[in-house]
């Protein structure tokens, strides 16, 4: 393996000894759950620094319209593990080559209960960075890599309520509404690297009426829903 940039610490050793509990509030019911895996893939920008690859849904998808989320779904039968799905999956939408990513880890497995996902992230060092951009234009409209120095700027960063009265982490960055699933994963890991910087938690945006799913329909991606 390619030896890991300075930044990774503390984060790659808080991340393996973390909970399910520091990611969600919601229990995981033993045994339940669709099992799928998202990729956490974090690359450094030319300048220096981390960034996270995300990509934005079609805005004609019924499911999860125009939302920012990692490339992700559901577990196949020939997949090895949480990671050859994250892999597989990121290797479909995006274009990833899979030979250029080093898994590092599985953060806690979290339950989606509207969606019936049991979601595996897995944190991932993009050692040999490429190009990439949507595979599946119906699915995928844009393919990014976030700055984190981007993502911990208090300007940046929000809380957005939804309809059911959730309140959740969010991000506003190079014109992406990052939330729910995504952006709350996003969040703890910054807590957990120590690269947040304070901001104003009691600024509170309503979810945009477009942005809100519809209920999602089997098969859909596992980051269709708020944690």
């Amino acid at each position: 393996m390619t030896e890991l940039p300075y930044w990774w610490e503390p984060l790659l050793s808080r991340v393996r000894g973390s909970r399910a509990e520091d990611f969600t509030a919601l229990r995981s019911p033993n045994g339940a759950g669709r099992p799928s895996a998202v990729l956490v893939l974090l690359g450094e920008q030319p300048g220096g620094g981390p960034d996270v690859l995300v990509l934005q849904r079609a805005a004609s998808m019924r499911n999860h319209a125009g939302q920012p989320a990692f490339p992700g779904g559901a577990s196949d039968p020939g997949d090895a593990d949480a990671a050859a799905t994250a892999l597989r999956e990121a290797s479909e939408e995006v274009g990833l080559d899979p030979s250029t990513a080093t898994v590092l880890t599985e953060l806690p497995s979290l339950f989606i209960p509207v969606s019936g996902f049991q979601v595996t992230p897995v944190l991932a060092w993009w050692h040999a960075p490429h190009p990439v951009g949507p595979r599946q234009p119906a699915e995928v409209a844009r393919v990014e890599r976030l700055p984190v120095a981007e993502l911990v700027d208090p300007a940046n960063r929000t809380r957005l309520r939804h309809p059911t009265g959730w309140i959740g982490p969010a991000f506003r960055v190079r014109g992406m509404l990052v939330w729910g699933f995504t952006a709350g994963v996003i969040s703890t890991l910054l807590d957990l690297a120590g690269w947040s910087r304070p901001w104003d938690t009691a600024r509170v945006e309503d979810l945009p009426p477009a942005a809100v799913p519809v209920p999602a329909a089997p098969g859909g991606a596992p980051d269709e829903v708020i944690p």
